[in-house]
């Protein structure tokens, strides 16, 4: 860099130290455009290779220029004039003008009388150059990396009819929400807006303690439970303290793949046993592979919607204590059954202490609200909170205390009865609608709980491909076979019916229908 160049650019910054300081004097910590691209010009010029063999015009020119082919400079963009940037960049207002002139010469700058100089629409735009041997996207990851970004995409999950894992929160009371949330920021206390070290909010803690031992038969006290942001930490941070690296897990097959991604995020060894009528069936062959960590979903098997049966729930438990493993139940939609007898919670049957009990309020009340809970074995819960925070430090207090009141005013009762009965609206619907194409090679199962069922198709039908048409209609269903670990053989649509309105069920039901009939027909043909 020429030494004259190097004199400039400390004046300059020497000038921005004043201008910004009496900036924030004044009250105004924005800064402006004009010293965005003064900074970038300068950052620009500096990086010249070598910059000092370069008249001081040629500098600017070739700063400009790299800034628009590098897109920092976008198409359209309006230039400062030359007498401001003459005065910003401390530079003679001929080197600024024989700069931009060429520019404008070359094509890369448009000058409109009256309005200013601007960037081209066709400059052309040229990727960064990437080293010799610099890896790419995927090269730069780690193996669990590219593991955890290309499998059980959830982005692919939109909010259409059918949509399975999503609950209908349009009717959440949203004015009376931000009436509490207002509330307890005007009255908050400065400790309410630290990090939380004592396990989250206790007047939440000790609602989610009450519902749970009266709605789930959970026996607990305030003590045990834990606000997380959601069910993904509550996995992360029971695979984090309860296992170590490579550790087996064992996993319901087909698999939630939230829960797939959370183990798979924190180094564990995932071994999938099957899923049948009642839940997780683990086989003599799977004790090779003694778990420390086994997670299910025994109210509602997520996605075949299975119930696990009382029996096959004290087999899970008595394998548990065989293998000092800990069990994690992700009792995540337990609030809606519509047929068939209540089964109390694996935690309720627990005489051992080796459940850990998940749930979030998201399908109740709304996703964005990113608060859930774990139920911790008493002597595990200093452990756990102490870990919490030291590890994901945290906070939300004033929306914990908002909801909290939720709670205690009654609303979250009566918004959980609404809820109900609109499903249970919905469900029917949806059942209706679906008749015409069930028969020998298609049944339901799952449709007794939760916010989505299960089709189940014949194992040569092509389940992917039947979304996928089922997509361009614009009908969102997932393929059972998606959600499949080690098996083979299973397939089938996920089906919600928590999303989709009661109108919309009856109006896109018998197209869903249609186009199921159609395939299964296809299908019987090729047999």
């Amino acid at each position: 860099m020429s030494p004259i160049l190097r004199v400039v650019i400390k004046i300059i910054v020497a000038l921005k130290l004043v201008h910004n300081q009496s900036h924030l004097n004044l009250g105004h910590g924005a800064t402006s455009p004009l010293d965005m691209l003064s900074e970038l010009l300068l950052t620009e010029i500096t990086r010249l290779d070598p910059p000092s063999r370069l008249p001081l015009h040629r500098q600017l020119y070739e700063a400009l220029r790299r800034a628009m082919l590098d897109g920092k400079l976008a198409a359209g963009e309006r230039l400062p004039s030359s007498r401001d940037l003459t005065q910003d960049l401390q530079l003679s207002r001929n080197t600024v003008v024989a700069a931009i002139s060429q520019l404008t010469v070359e094509g890369y700058l448009v000058s409109r009388i009256g309005s200013g100089t601007f960037v081209s629409d066709n400059v052309p735009r040229i990727a960064a150059p990437q080293r010799r041997g610099a890896p790419g996207r995927h090269a730069s990851l780690s193996e669990r990396g590219m593991r955890l970004s290309s499998t059980f995409c959830a982005t692919e999950l939109e909010i259409q009819p059918f949509t399975p894992g999503i609950a209908d929160f349009s009717a959440f009371p949203v004015a009376l929400w931000q009436r509490l949330q207002n509330k307890h920021w005007r009255m908050t206390y400065p400790d309410m807006l630290d990090y939380s070290s004592s396990g989250g909010y206790a007047p939440l803690r000790r609602a989610v303690a009450d519902y749970l031992r009266v709605f789930r038969s959970v026996p607990l006290d305030i003590e045990q439970v834990i606000i997380t942001s959601g069910t993904q930490e509550s996995l992360a941070l029971c695979s984090q303290l309860l296992a170590n690296q490579s550790d087996a897990v064992w996993l319901e097959d087909p698999a939630y793949w939230g829960a797939v991604k959370a183990f798979m995020a924190t180094g564990l060894a995932l071994h999938a046993v099957p899923v049948d009528e009642q839940g997780i069936a683990p086989r003599p062959a799977d004790d090779a592979t003694p778990p420390r960590l086994i997670y299910v979903t025994p109210s509602h098997q997520y996605p075949t919607g299975a119930v696990m049966s009382l029996a096959r729930r004290h087999q899970i438990l008595t394998l548990a204590r065989q293998h000092q493993a800990w069990i994690l139940e992700d009792d995540y939609d337990s609030e809606f059954r519509f047929s068939g007898p209540p089964i109390s919670s694996l935690a309720g049957l627990d005489t051992d202490q080796r459940v850990i009990y998940l749930g979030s309020f998201s399908k109740v009340l709304y996703p964005g609200l990113k608060l859930g809970y774990l139920v911790v074995p008493k002597n595990l819960a200093a452990d756990f909170k102490r870990a919490h925070y030291d590890l994901n430090r945290p906070g939300q207090m004033p929306l914990q205390a908002a909801l909290a009141e939720f709670i205690e005013m009654g609303h979250f009762a009566s918004a959980l009865r609404r809820a109900r009965q609109s499903y249970a609206q919905r469900r029917a619907s949806l059942l209706t609608a679906l008749q015409p194409c069930l028969g020998p090679l298609a049944r339901i199962t799952g449709a007794e709980q939760g916010l989505h069922l299960c089709l189940r198709l014949p194992d040569t039908l092509d389940d992917k491909a039947l979304a996928q048409q089922l997509a361009k209609l614009g009908l969102t269903v997932r393929p059972l076979s998606g959600y499949c670990l080690e098996e083979t053989r299973l397939r089938g649509l996920i089906i919600g019916y928590g999303y989709a309105p009661q109108a919309e069920i009856e109006h896109f039901g018998p197209l869903l229908a249609q186009t199921i009939a159609s395939a299964l027909t296809r299908c019987s043909t090729k047999i």
